[in-house]
């Protein structure tokens, strides 16, 4: 089998991710913040220990300002919902995810203005039009760090330095970048970053958060979600301190263990390492696609400017057709369609029909790359050399 939609979810994990959570499960399986015994201490620790690894990784230095959400959907509509009221207005731009659509969508229904910066058919982003777009009612720039469609990496550090130089945060959707690109929430100008644990950090679906940064004042976001913390339990009112305000309910344990040891192997291969790895089997994809009468292939077409998520379309094929014919007859996993992302699509020029996504990941080989493209020709139409 050859497994190439790492966009979606990343996989195999590494081996200590399901130990971890086998151990956990086995040996700890308590809440952490509920209860004083070692075995809650011990569910206390793990989760202490992934905020730790997360500051580490992204150049916070507070741990505490790590935030557990079931999923970055889940961070973003923090934000989103928390810092936008009717007669208030957002700036995002043509390359988003549903994610972020839907609830600016639902927000918009509420009388809350929205304006979408266009990217080119690329996918890429002129950062100065934000400059245009800015009003005296404007409260959010939002932006993905990189396209689950086509790969395409939008300049968050200009664009955010621009937001700052307007008095605005700016919220970063790093889903198809944490862990496989570096971040750091100061070199590169952002305010709120939503991440998920089960893509490039090699997690379990079911983990992600989101990161403040220090200068961000939590007074402005409220919680959307109130409960139980295990902190403050005489009061009915939710605290109103870090990380308690945005985590009501009990969390994902077993999650955050196998989160932690999914971002120690992130971090002793290194994120520049792993960037490294996967741009080279982004250019091998991309060069051998693009050589393909019949195929076309979107966004930049450069490797340094995308991440290893490449889309192309062959003609006169539906994409769903060509998804089927390669699990079935190859054993070549990839996704097909609208990837949950029309607004992207519609940049793309590639609404309604969608693409065929490839996205290799961490463990993925340049022989199966060059096995998935010989399959994509043979599909194509295109006669193999060998």
């Amino acid at each position: 089998m050859i497994y190439l939609d790492n966009a979606a979810t990343s996989w195999p994990k590494p081996e200590p991710v399901t130990a971890a959570m086998a151990r956990f499960l086995r040996d700890v399986g308590a809440s952490p913040g509920r209860s004083g015994h070692r075995l809650a201490n011990e569910a206390e620790r793990v989760r202490f220990e992934a905020r730790e690894l997360l500051a580490s990784l992204f150049g916070l230095a507070d741990p505490l300002r790590v935030i557990f959400t079931h999923n970055a959907t889940a961070a973003l509509n923090l934000v989103i919902r928390g810092l936008l009221t009717p007669g208030t207005h957002v700036i995002t731009t043509g390359m988003e995810h549903n994610a972020v659509m839907r609830p600016l969508s639902a927000l918009a229904a509420t009388g809350v203005s929205l304006t979408i910066l266009p990217c080119a058919p690329d996918g890429t982003l002129d950062p100065t039009l934000l400059d245009q777009h800015v009003r005296s009612d404007t409260r959010l720039v939002i932006c993905n760090h990189a396209s689950n469609v086509c790969g395409t990496v939008l300049p968050i550090r200009a664009l955010g330095a621009r937001a700052h130089a307007h008095g605005l945060p700016l919220l970063v959707d790093a889903a198809q970048t944490a862990g496989v690109r570096p971040i750091n929430l100061h070199d590169d100008n952002v305010d709120l970053l939503a991440f998920t644990g089960h893509k490039g950090l090699l997690g379990p679906t079911g983990t992600g958060g989101l990161v403040i940064h220090e200068d961000f004042d939590i007074a402005r976001l409220p919680a959307l979600i109130h409960g139980g913390t295990g902190s403050r339990s005489e009061s009915e009112r939710q605290p109103d301190f870090l990380p308690d305000k945005y985590e009501a309910g009990t969390p994902n344990a077993v999650g955050l263990a196998g989160l932690v040891a999914g971002l120690q192997y992130v971090l002793a291969r290194g994120v520049a390492a792993i960037s490294a790895h996967e741009q080279e089997l982004a250019r091998r994809l991309i060069t051998g696609l693009t050589h393909l009468p019949n195929v076309q292939v979107q966004g930049t077409h450069d490797p340094q400017r995308q991440t290893a998520v490449v889309s192309f379309t062959i003609d006169g094929r539906a994409c769903s057709e060509v998804a089927y014919a390669l699990d079935e007859r190859f054993d070549i996993m990839c996704r097909p369609g609208l990837h949950c992302a029309p607004r992207a699509h519609q940049t793309l020029g590639t609404l309604p029909a969608g693409t065929l996504r490839l996205s290799p990941g961490l463990f993925t080989t340049l022989d199966e790359i060059d096995e998935a493209l010989a399959r994509v020709a043979e599909l194509a139409g295109v006669e193999s050399d060998g």
